[in-house]
């Protein structure tokens, strides 16, 4: 029991953490601000975990789990290939409108900058784009198999939308350069020429 109730406060300390960072970010987080969300005192975050960068790339991987969980469901869904690549790409980029989706946006944003710095957080990035970039592979893949889409290196054309999708993000969301409007039509229209679709991967209004 008495390890169930340290497992259960341990989980809290990294939501808390994981709210602290959106609100303020990774390098001005510190360990006495996660301590003051849930009321408690920095020594009992440190008896939990043994440095403020493992507490942070902890919170960070327990808030990526349930966005790349999405992205995976929506892999492994139903419908066709090109519907659920689709779904994937908005995914990428969702508005983030209720505060939970907010703060998944500015943790994002906010890791890719810090991981220049914070090993562990680097590392964290690292492990989500592996992630997202392996789900995509194994739908581009499937959708080859199943002559939906054409591409010499299902690999190689997952890589390359994922790295476009990335650039999207960072100029309707950081940089205010594109509407999300003008940014999915690009995206839509970089991936069906990476995959042989032509314009059938627009929707009928954009075709």
């Amino acid at each position: 029991m008495a390890r169930q109730q340290a497992e259960i406060r341990r989980e809290e300390i990294l939501r808390s953490a994981a709210t602290v960072v959106a609100r303020k970010g990774f390098a001005r987080t510190r360990v006495a601000d996660v301590a003051a969300e849930l009321g408690i005192s920095p020594g009992l975050v440190f008896y939990h975990f043994d440095s403020k960068e493992r507490l942070l790339s902890e919170a960070f991987v327990l808030a990526s789990d349930r966005e790349l969980a999405a992205m995976e469901a929506v892999v492994a869904g139903p419908g066709s290939h090109t519907e659920r690549l689709r779904n994937v790409i908005g995914l990428y980029q969702q508005v983030p409108v209720e505060p939970a989706d907010l703060e998944v946006w500015s943790r994002n944003i906010d890791a890719w900058a810090e991981g220049r710095y914070t090993d562990e957080i680097r590392e964290v990035v690292r492990r989500n784009d592996t992630r997202r970039r392996h789900g995509l592979t194994r739908l581009v893949t499937q959708g080859v198999e199943a002559g939906e889409f054409e591409c010499a290196d299902p690999s190689e054309a997952a890589l390359r939308i994922c790295v476009m999708l990335d650039g999207l993000v960072v100029a309707t969301q950081v940089r205010g350069t594109l509407s999300r409007g003008r940014a999915r039509v690009w995206a839509d229209e970089y991936a069906a020429h990476e995959l042989g679709l032509s314009a059938l991967m627009l929707p009928p209004a954009q075709r």
